[in-house]
């Protein structure tokens, strides 16, 4: 498996099972800095309240191949939560990240390329002009993605881990400034393919609460069993407000119904409970959870020290004091619909981005009247021409 250019937590393939990346498979550049390899590549750039994080890939016959990767905790809504409005050092160093993001698809082939901001540029009153900086000093042209769609983009992401005898999936990324719930229900027929999964979406919402601004509100530092059970209340008083929260809840006594989290709280639980030494994406990436674990590795954390938090391999400095608060928005949604297993996600909205996108440029469509595409070999690349999708890329 090859190194990964991520600094904290790699990636890997999507929507196939097979994770990582082999050393020859990233594209080789001529000294004039242009790649060797002229296959069509895709981009999926997601910056939110905590992170900045980018997947660069090629269509491969069943989803897709990472080639590059950048992931960057930036902190862009430090401090949101208490002046309304983002702060001159978190926008300063979401430029910087996000410079190395145009950086490294200008030396890739890529020809379509999605880039969304989430909460921090939804709620702060200059969000705005923020997103009009970003073009002007970097050329990306970012999109403030609406709760909706990024619900559905993080279904589109992780419909893959999606448990196929399951009747119905509670899905959830605990961001930094906002908590997306989706309920996928199957119980009337299961979708025939995966990038089809957010057709069964049943309800929806988004509750405006994350990592960041709930450890804002409460500290993340000092967190004892008291103040976690306050975070974990106020949660839960956001919940109360989800109309189709009694519908959910009766779906779940059916007993065919797992959790589906993709967040940095739940890959954290999953390396902590799994003993690793240094956070392993292969390892956590699909990783079955009983709701037995899920508690042990919860009342361990509320445990542990900032320091011993600190020194943990699976959490770091960058997030020791922000995992209580994620583990008490996700226990507020454990006490609420109380299912028996977690299904552990280290993908979300990038993949879904990735999916969406060449889905629509029908990467993975066959000739009807040739299965196995042109030169014989089934599920050949079969997507729009370089050229003409480089002239929709945006600027």
């Amino acid at each position: 498996m090859a190194p990964q250019t991520v600094p904290d937590r790699p990636t890997s393939q999507h929507p196939s099972h097979k994770h990582g990346t082999h050393p020859r498979a990233h594209n080789q550049r001529h000294p004039s800095g242009r790649p060797t390899s002229d296959r069509p590549a895709y981009a999926a750039l997601d910056l939110g309240t905590n992170n900045c994080r980018l997947l660069i890939a090629e269509p491969t016959r069943s989803g897709f191949r990472v080639v590059d990767s950048f992931s960057r905790i930036v902190r862009l809504g430090a401090g949101l939560t208490h002046h309304g409005a983002l702060s001159q050092e978190a926008m300063d160093k979401a430029i910087e990240g996000l410079r190395v993001c145009r950086s490294k698809m200008e030396s890739r082939n890529v020809v379509r390329r999605r880039l969304i901001a989430t909460e921090a540029c939804r709620q702060a009153s200059n969000g705005e002009a923020f997103i009009e900086r970003v073009e002007k000093e970097t050329g990306l042209t970012l999109e403030i993605a609406d709760r909706r769609t990024e619900a559905r983009l993080a279904v589109s992401g992780c419909a893959t881990l999606v448990e196929r005898e399951a009747d119905g999936v509670i899905l959830f990324d605990i961001g930094g400034g906002s908590t997306e719930l989706a309920f996928l229900d199957f119980r009337s027929g299961k979708p025939r393919f995966h990038a089809h999964m957010h057709r069964f979406i049943r309800a929806w919402t988004s509750l405006p609460v994350g990592v960041v601004t709930l450890a804002e509100s409460f500290g993340g530092v000092y967190v004892d069993r008291p103040i976690f059970e306050l975070m974990v209340a106020e949660v839960r008083q956001m919940i109360s407000r989800f109309a189709a929260r009694e519908m959910m809840s009766q779906c779940v006594q059916g007993g065919k119904v797992h959790l589906l989290g993709t967040s940095g709280t739940v890959t954290t639980l999953a390396g902590v409970h799994l003993g690793l030494e240094r956070y392993d994406r292969r390892r956590v990436d699909g990783t079955w959870m009983g709701a037995d674990d899920v508690t042990a590795m919860t009342d361990r954390l509320i445990d542990m020290t900032f320091d011993e938090r600190v020194a943990n391999p699976c959490i770091g400095a960058d997030r020791a004091d922000l995992v209580l608060a994620g583990c008490a928005i996700f226990e507020a949604i454990r006490r609420e619909w109380p299912c028996g297993r977690l299904r552990v996600a280290d993908r979300g909205l990038r993949e879904g981005m990735l999916v969406e996108l060449m889905a629509q440029d029908g990467v993975w469509r066959r000739d009807r009247n040739n299965p196995k595409g042109a030169n014989g070999r089934r599920g050949r690349y079969r997507g729009k021409r370089p050229q003409a999708a480089r002239a929709r890329a945006q600027s």
